[in-house]
């Protein structure tokens, strides 16, 4: 058994894509209608065939508490490998993305927190 898609709920979609692919560097795999929303996969341009991350819309209650709450408790919705994580800080905050925590030493790794503008905060890691 292998995990080959995981969800993250997603305040808007289409925000969430260009967040994901022109920030973050992901490449957007499958993007179809879905009813009223779309189903939206991005991957890792180092592993394009490799697990997609699903840009999910939270449009339910449960959805958008479920967001709120990590947020408020400084929770990540998930976590992301960089290999070198002081150079990807400097590249993305420049580019304007949020960090809620700078790369700092947890034990054997380090760990920064970002802000994705979709409602979730998003942990990178070297280790």
């Amino acid at each position: 058994m292998k995990i080959i898609v995981t969800s993250l709920f997603v305040a808007d979609q289409q925000q969430a894509l260009e967040f994901y692919t022109e920030k973050l560097g992901f490449v957007k795999k499958e993007d179809v209608p879905a009813g009223e929303f779309r189903w939206i996969t991005v991957v890792s341009p180092e592993d394009e065939n490799g697990v997609e991350l699903v840009l999910e819309p939270n449009n339910n209650d449960i959805a958008r508490e479920y967001q709120q709450r990590l947020v408020e408790a400084g929770i990540p919705a998930t976590m992301f490998g960089v290999d070198n994580l002081l150079e990807t800080y400097a590249n993305l905050t420049a580019q304007g993305v949020h960090f809620t925590m700078p790369p700092t030493e947890a034990g054997f790794v380090t760990i920064a927190v970002l802000d994705d503008t979709c409602g979730n905060l998003i942990q990178l890691v070297q280790g």
